[in-house]
């Protein structure tokens, strides 16, 4: 058995493609934190990695419909999901990004040193390509019908609905999810890495050596090595992401599969000099955490590209934790059915412990979980406050009414058997909680800590020291243990509510030293006769209009918004779902409105402005440029091709920088919708409607 001495852990890298929500941070982020904290505590070498993924096909798919380069898009994303994982307390050594100089030469180089030894298969394949936009599409650029639960929204390389990794072939009726055109199949080359190769070597190294890896790991590995691997290309047609370094790879890219994990490395070195230790050494412990849509490239692909490469650890766990659904339904980003961590921290400031409290509480760690506001609520208000937040308040404002303010006298001749059932607790309590994170059962290890502040409770109701004030070596006593359980609860409580153990210190004037693990399980703490702050609320209560808020914006924020209003510049033109009508007009006033058919060529995101289109309107005569208001509900590339009417002889506008000549018609619908008013499909452009 290895012992080691380093450790290694790495969170999933997510795509700077939009702000990271709470699925994500009960998915890897906050179980890799209370990893990292505890060996931290215990003085363990060891080293936080992560950082944003930026070379994703996602990341160019949200560049266009926000019509913006990819590298906007990824410089917005990065300081959003910095500041969000910052503000709930995730404690990185580095937060580092795939577009920085240092990963690319990284991730060249290790493309380049598996090229030389011969590794690759160049392969000439036959590659989807959308003959409309004249490119090559990669897997995310291609959606269609998955053939395992028939959604219809399914990628190219993953159903998002049933988790099942795809190749653009599987698909049912595949379209590019850039033009919504049909594509056909063009050659094109690329370096293969032969996964078959390694499948023996797998076999033995997972299925035989990990055979304590969590079930659903283990399950989805096995699964795949008892299909049978295939080769895979490693590299792709686009002009965003880490070049391919040969000479003739003209237009082609590392696959974002090949270059993200090498993030890992990457940023270790623009960590630390000694990264080698850390990625070399056999005595390094790696960890990655992560969900489970990741288990085949964290468990598969990467460890097969480090064992190709040479000289490299391996991971000694992959503890991939399931989905966390929102409200009884699967996070969706498209729909916003999300629950978002840069709005949950301003909507509530100072509570990132009730957040990561119930997270961990209904960490997804075996099945599919689900976060409810209602739960939220009832497990800040039942366990946080009413029974931790509880036993603190009391022991600190017994101590100050009952003995002046200060840590009374333990009188050990005193002492009786509940005395020394609490101090058995403690102790217990201690290895129950290292058990629970060494073993990566953190729901497991949260519940011990309040259990121990549930006992807190029953010692301190049994005492009753408010009753005895005839007996100050009673109520020394109890106050005494009460207050060093305080200061074990905060050694307890700092992997997984940081911010709340790092209050009960300032609570006892104590530095954050003491949180070292070593302390824990200890009576002697707190030094008797030492003088403690008043005592303050560690939490607040959630109340039922908060509650009623989140669940009203999350619902409101999943529907297409419903529009009262269709703002062209300064036009303000107020429509409503059944409005009354005008005042009359006269035929000759509607006879100088000229509508004609227009067919829509190209459409792109208006910047810094959500409502906005750019549209490109081919005439017949001529192409017009028309800025229209209807960003909200529809995407620049599910109305390319539609034809539509549109009012021809309307006064030029300027509208954000933007000349727009003339203005579509539009319709609500019952759903609040708006939808084309078109022609019947057969009219030529420029001609007149009537």
């Amino acid at each position: 058995m290895i012992e080691y001495k380093r450790h290694l852990v790495t969170a999933a890298l997510p795509y700077a493609n939009g702000p990271v929500h709470i699925g994500h941070l009960a998915g890897n982020f906050l179980p890799a934190d209370i990893y990292v904290r505890y060996l931290r505590a215990k003085k363990e070498d060891v080293k936080f990695i992560c950082g944003t993924d930026e070379h994703g096909v996602p990341i160019t798919i949200r560049a266009m419909k926000e019509g913006v380069s990819p590298q906007e898009i990824v410089d917005k994303y990065y300081q959003i999901i910095d500041e969000s994982l910052k503000e709930m307390g995730i404690s990185f050594d580095i937060f580092s990004r795939t577009s920085k100089e240092i990963h690319h030469e990284t991730s060249q180089h290790f493309f380049k040193t598996l090229y030389d030894k011969g590794l690759f298969e160049e392969r000439e394949s036959e590659q989807f390509f959308d003959e409309e936009k004249q490119l090559f599409l990669a897997d995310r650029y291609i959606t269609g019908t998955c053939p395992t639960c028939a959604n219809e929204n399914a990628y190219g390389d993953q159903c998002e609905k049933c988790g099942r990794t795809l190749s653009p072939d599987e698909l049912i009726q595949p379209k590019s999810a850039l033009s919504n055109s049909i594509p056909v199949k063009k050659k094109t080359m690329h370096w293969f890495l032969p996964l078959q190769n390694y499948e023996e070597w797998l076999k033995q190294w997972i299925l035989e050596e990990h055979k304590d890896w969590k079930n659903n790991v283990y399950g989805q590995c096995k699964s795949w090595l008892d299909s049978g691997l295939h080769p895979r290309a490693m590299t792709r047609d686009s002009n965003w992401g880490v070049k391919v370094p040969l000479p003739n790879a003209e237009g082609k890219v590392l696959y974002v599969w090949f270059d993200a994990p090498i993030g890992y490395i990457s940023a270790t070195k623009e960590l630390t000099p000694q990264w080698s230790d850390y990625w070399c050494k056999e005595d390094t412990k790696l960890v990655h955490f992560l969900g489970k849509d990741n288990i085949v490239f964290h468990c598969i692909i990467f460890p097969a590209m480090l064992k190709a490469h040479g000289g490299f650890v391996l991971p000694e766990n992959v503890p991939a934790n399931e989905f966390l659904n929102i409200e009884g339904e699967k996070v969706s980003t498209s729909r916003n059915w999300a629950v978002w961590v840069d709005a949950y921290v301003k909507d509530f400031p100072d509570m990132q412990d009730a957040m990561r409290y119930t997270l961990c509480a209904n960490m997804p760690e075996t099945k599919d979980n689900d976060f409810t506001w209602k739960d939220f609520q009832d497990r800040n208000n039942s366990e946080l406050v009413a029974i931790l937040g509880n036993f603190v308040n009391r022991a600190f404002v017994l101590m100050h009414k009952l003995c002046k303010g200060k840590v009374p006298t333990f009188h050990i001749e005193q002492k009786d058997e509940k005395d020394d059932a609490l101090f058995d607790k403690i102790v217990s309590t201690k290895k129950s909680i290292e058990s629970s994170i060494e073993n990566y059962r953190f729901r497991e290890g949260l519940f011990s800590v309040i259990d121990l502040a549930r006992e807190g409770n029953k010692y301190l109701q049994d005492k009753e020291p408010w009753k005895k004030a005839d007996d100050q070596i009673s109520i020394d006593n109890c106050l005494h243990l009460c207050l060093q359980l305080c200061a074990n609860l905060a050694i307890y409580m700092n992997p997984f509510l940081p911010f709340t153990a790092k209050k009960l210190c300032r609570m006892m004037k104590v530095v954050d030293r003491m949180l070292e693990w070593e302390n824990g399980g200890s009576l002697k703490l707190l030094k008797q006769g030492y003088p403690l702050n008043p005592p303050e609320l560690l939490f607040r209560k959630v109340e039922d209009e908060e509650i009623a808020m989140q669940k009203d914006k999350l619902v409101v924020g999943s529907q297409q918004s419903k529009v009262d209003s269709l703002q062209l510049a300064d036009n303000n033109i107020q429509t409503s779902q059944i409005s009354n009508l005008k005042s009359q007009i006269s035929f000759e006033d509607f006879d100088k409105i000229d509508i004609r058919v227009a067919t829509i060529t190209s459409a792109e995101k208006v910047a810094k402005a959500d409502k906005l289109l750019k549209l490109t309107l081919d005439l017949g005569f001529e192409t017009r440029t028309v800025v229209s208001g209807i960003a909200l509900h529809y995407s620049p590339e599910e109305i390319i091709g539609k034809q539509v009417s549109v009012i021809a002889n309307l006064a030029p506008r300027k509208m954000k920088g933007i000349e727009s000549n003339g203005m579509i018609l539009m319709a609500e619908n019952a759903e609040g919708t708006l939808i084309f008013i078109n022609a019947d499909g057969g009219a030529m452009n420029g001609s007149s409607v009537k």
